[in-house]
């Protein structure tokens, strides 16, 4: 079968031509993102640009110049992570062209939940949680990074502390007790 034909899994892409992002901005929205979490979304872009792709061109060109490109894996695979080098800058590009830099910090306080806030509440009674909303490029669950369009972090947003809010999960629906805000 013609290659022309053929195209391996880490080549998928989205409707776009781009690596999927990790979760979807809802349509109208803006980009929210932090100052850090601009910071490295931009130091990424140009790490990529500076260092790894150029290297990646070197050896590329270096591999062509062997003679039988078919058979050479240097060659085959350093265009392989060329296109991805290629598919990730054209990502963050995207992604820091409609960011939209809010500092939490600015929001010092106020005992409100919004973007870039550190909220610890309690889960039906019982389970004491903190996470911090942040934009859809910083999420890390395991350090208690969320979304502001994740569920819980939506159910959050604009709540006070003492308040009491509702979040529908399967199973029905939790109870999230504000605790705390906090900023910075």
């Amino acid at each position: 079968m013609s290659k022309a034909f053929v195209r391996d899994d880490a080549e998928a892409l989205d409707d776009e031509g781009d690596a999927p992002s990790v979760e979807a901005i809802p349509a109208g929205s803006k980009n929210y993102i932090t100052p850090t979490g601009h910071r490295r979304l931009r130091d990424e872009l140009m790490q990529l640009l500076d260092v790894e792709r150029p290297e990646v061109v070197r050896v590329v060109s270096w591999a062509a110049s062997n003679g039988d490109r078919s058979e050479n894996g240097d060659y085959l695979y350093g265009k392989k992570r060329l296109r991805e080098i290629d598919r990730r800058i054209r990502f963050l590009t995207k992604r820091l062209e409609l960011a939209e830099v809010v500092d939490p910090a600015l929001r010092r306080g106020t005992t409100q939940a919004f973007f870039g806030a550190t909220v610890r509440f309690l889960r039906n009674g019982e389970r004491d949680e903190t996470v911090t909303i942040v934009g859809v490029d910083e999420v890390d669950p395991l350090a208690g990074r969320i979304s502001w369009v994740s569920p819980v972090g939506r159910a959050l947003l604009k709540a006070n502390e003492g308040d009491l809010v509702s979040l529908k999960v399967p199973g029905g629906t939790d109870e999230l007790e504000v605790l705390e805000v906090r900023y910075g």
